[in-house]
């Protein structure tokens, strides 16, 4: 994980469509992702991720209806609207997968550094 300079964001995930750091002093997540910065709070991005990755990719490239490319993501106690197209969600995905991996990770070397100190 790196810093980002002169604020207390951490960067937890990056990839060439965005990334996700973690703030230091609110412990909030942010997602900068299409030119635009969201925070979440952390049960807050856990709720996005799971909406985002309820999206069902296949029925969006095979449904004929014209509107089946795109997908709308409304996380709770955000003032942000995702609409998303088939790319946007697999990019997204990549994104949010990546920082819950990489989370995850962290957490299971803290834990291993506390049992073995």
């Amino acid at each position: 994980m790196q810093t980002k300079a002169s604020t207390h964001l951490i960067e937890v995930f990056k990839t060439e469509a965005g990334t996700v750091y973690q703030c230091e002093a609110s412990n909030n997540f942010i997602l900068e992702f299409a030119n635009r910065s969201t925070a979440f709070k952390p049960g807050n991005f856990i709720d996005f991720s799971q909406r985002l990755f309820a999206i069902n990719l296949a029925e969006m490239l095979c449904s004929p209806a014209k509107h089946a490319d795109l997908a709308i993501i409304m996380p709770p106690y955000c003032d942000t609207c995702f609409l998303l197209t088939i790319t946007e969600v697999i990019s997204l995905q990549r994104i949010i997968g990546g920082a819950k991996t990489i989370l995850h990770l962290n957490s299971i070397l803290r834990t291993s550094q506390l049992q073995f100190a």
